[in-house]
C-alpha cells in the first residue's frame, strides 16, 4: 500500500503536455493479482480503448500484469490527473463490480515518466512488454496474452 504521507511526492513538480508521451504505471491496492483473470484483463483493457475511442490519449504499448499496469501512451486531451482518474475510476467500479470487491481497487496516484521525442519509443514499448519475462511469468514476451502495441 502507498505510504500516505509521502503520497503527495507523487504529484508534486507534475505537469502534463498534450502531445506529450508518457509511460503509466497503475498498482493495484495491496498488489493484490486481481488482474490475473483474463476478464479481469479484458474489463481493463476495455477502459484503455475507452480512453483512445474519447480522444484522451493513444495508446501506443500497454501490458496487464497480475497487480498492476503499465500503459504507454501519447496524450491527446486533457491532462495525465484527469486520464488517469478516468481510466481507474470507470474501471475500478467494471473490476469491483465483476470480481465482486468494495472500496478501493486501485492504490492512490500512479508512477508516470515523460519522454523525451529523441527517445527510441520501440525499445520503450518493447520494455513495456517484457514486464512478464522479467517477472518470470512466462519465458517469450509472445506466450503472454495480456499486451499490445502498435509496432506490430
Amino acid at each position: 500500500m502507498l505510504t500516505e504521507p509521502h503520497a503527495h511526492r507523487l504529484r508534486s513538480g507534475r505537469c502534463s503536455t498534450v502531445g506529450g508521451i508518457y509511460l503509466l504505471t497503475a498498482v493495484v491496492q495491496d498488489r493484490q493479482p486481481h488482474l490475473a483473470s483474463l476478464t479481469a484483463t479484458r474489463l481493463l483493457v476495455s477502459e484503455l480503448r475507452v480512453a483512445d475511442a474519447g480522444g484522451w490519449a493513444t495508446s501506443l504499448a500497454w501490458v496487464v500484469m497480475p497487480d498492476h499496469l503499465h500503459w504507454l501512451v501519447q496524450l491527446e486531451a486533457h491532462s495525465l490527473c484527469a486520464l488517469m482518474r478516468q481510466v481507474k475510476g470507470r474501471s475500478a467500479r467494471r473490476l469491483n463490480d465483476h470480481l465482486g470487491l468494495t472500496g478501493p481497487f486501485w492504490q492512490a496516484g500512479y508512477h508516470d515518466r515523460a519522454l523525451r521525442r529523441e527517445e527510441d519509443l520501440r525499445s520503450v514499448a518493447r520494455y513495456v512488454v517484457a514486464n512478464p519475462v522479467r517477472a518470470g511469468l512466462v519465458e517469450r514476451v509472445g506466450d503472454y496474452p495480456h499486451w499490445d502495441a502498435v509496432w506490430l
